[in-house]
């Protein structure tokens, strides 16, 4: 069973690698002479998307395409990713232009500024594009600024008038005539961006945005994205990241209590593995991040069979969190995933120790048994019923010796006084394996007789 695991894992991780050394789909239409590429700006800005668009202009470039088109459809995004797609958009070789089919609201609307021209099909918007944190709260002042700073230079960098784009992302900025007065942000709709200067056309299809590129004969190519980018855009999410490096590690440590290599280690090891996995493909890590974090693994290995005053423990610790590092396009997201996963690692497996039995590979080398009185182990015999019982000491108490009580030799001590041989003495008292006597005279004796016959 355990060999059969492993077969459906190794063929999955060659399945995976299958994916990611195939090239991404692509559709051609007929035509001769010129070549137009359609590129699609989909979804949420983040960096796997930033990671397929330069995947795809540069092949549109090196194909010689005449002329990129982006077909863009987003709500927006992250800041950062924003800003690297801009500067890919307008660094581009190629005249490009921005096809909004869609949305193209807050970092939408910034790529598509960046773009050589925008022509908007109808019923779409641009604008909203106010800066804010992690909260959904407004950004900073410094944020604030520097995101001002960027639509304008957008704005400049076509001759359009930098009023409109600082409009979308300042509601201080008064435009009732379009729609946003003080207070509000600036949406767009085709026929304003028109008259704003903002759009250089309207098309309801790709046909009418060639026939107004003089292009309508041309060759088109679309880049789509593949199955292995698609991955890639999800577990580069910085929401998805830390649920995954939670996973992989709590599934790896709850392997451990786990016999053979179950279900845990799969979640664990498949989590890792999406998360280099996706990181490879979106261009964020390297072959040299895998392997530092396979040296980590080994060392933490070896610091577990092999204990070395903690020096693997802590080298192995360090190259796989040097590893997440180097895979990561941001060291402050990965050090916040890193933190929330071993909070969550470090609660739940309290939780699983306490209530589960160990039974993982490492049971041969735990002692686990237990001397427990319910078991049937003492520490010593406990001897009470012999309190009251009166013997001869066979030694001096010095105050110890050995006495016969009720014909047992046992070692007692005296109650602190000096005892000599063969005088009778009692028991007192016991405190745990000590047993402390006191010598009896005749005399006491016989008192103590009478006070019981009289009792």
């Amino acid at each position: 069973m355990m060999n059969f695991r492993i077969f459906v894992y190794a063929a999955l991780i060659i399945s995976a690698f299958a994916l990611f050394i195939s090239g991404p789909l692509s559709a051609e239409s007929g035509g001769e002479g010129e070549l137009v590429y359609f590129i699609p700006v989909e979804k949420e800005v983040e960096r796997g998307l930033e990671a397929f668009l330069n995947r795809s202009i540069q092949t549109a470039e090196e194909e010689g395409a005449d002329h990129i088109v982006f077909e863009v459809h987003t709500p927006g995004g992250f800041v950062d990713a924003a800003g690297n797609i801009a500067s890919l958009v307008r660094n581009a070789e190629t005249p490009t232009t921005a096809f909004i089919v869609g949305d193209a609201l807050s970092a939408g609307a910034y790529i598509s500024l960046n773009a050589d021209e925008i022509v908007m099909a109808p019923g779409t918007r641009m604008g909203a594009a106010a800066v804010i944190d992690g909260t959904g709260s407004a950004a900073d002042e410094k944020a604030q600024s520097a995101w001002l700073a960027s639509m304008r230079e957008a704005a400049e960098l076509n001759d359009r008038d930098p009023e409109f784009a600082l409009a979308m992302a300042d509601s201080r900025i008064d435009l009732p005539e379009y729609g946003a007065g003080e207070g509000e942000l600036l949406t767009l709709t085709p026929g304003q961006a028109l008259e704003a200067g903002y759009a250089e056309a309207t098309a309801e299809n790709r046909e009418e945005l060639l026939d107004y590129l003089g292009m309508e004969n041309a060759e088109i190519k679309e880049t789509e994205v593949s199955f292995a980018e698609q991955l890639a855009r999800f577990v580069t999410h910085p929401v998805v990241i830390p649920i995954l490096l939670s996973i992989g590690s709590l599934g790896l440590v709850l392997e451990l209590y786990s016999p053979g290599f179950g279900i845990p280690g799969i979640m664990g090891a498949s989590a890792l593995f999406l998360f280099f996995f996706g990181h490879l493909v979106a261009g964020f890590a390297g072959w040299e991040a895998v392997i530092l974090f396979g040296i980590g693994v080994i060392l933490i290995l070896v610091e577990i069979f092999s204990p070395s005053f903690g020096i693997f423990g802590i080298l192995g610790i360090g190259g796989v969190v040097g590893s997440l590092v180097l895979s990561s396009y941001s060291t402050v997201n990965i050090m916040i995933s890193v933190t929330i996963a071993l909070i969550i690692t470090v609660i739940a497996s309290v939780i699983f120790f306490k209530y589960a039995s160990y039974k993982g590979p490492f049971r041969r080398v735990i002692l686990s048994d237990q001397t427990k009185t319910e078991l049937g182990y003492v520490s010593n015999e406990n001897r009470e019923e012999i309190i009251g019982q009166t013997g001869e000491a066979l030694t001096v108490l010095r105050p110890s010796g050995t006495a016969i009580i009720n014909d047992e030799r046992l070692d007692v001590v005296s109650e602190g006084g000096y005892i000599e041989q063969g005088r009778k003495v009692k028991v007192i008292s016991m405190a745990g394996s000590r047993i402390v006597v006191r010598e009896i005279s005749e005399k006491n004796d016989e008192s103590n007789e009478k006070k019981e016959e009289n009792t």
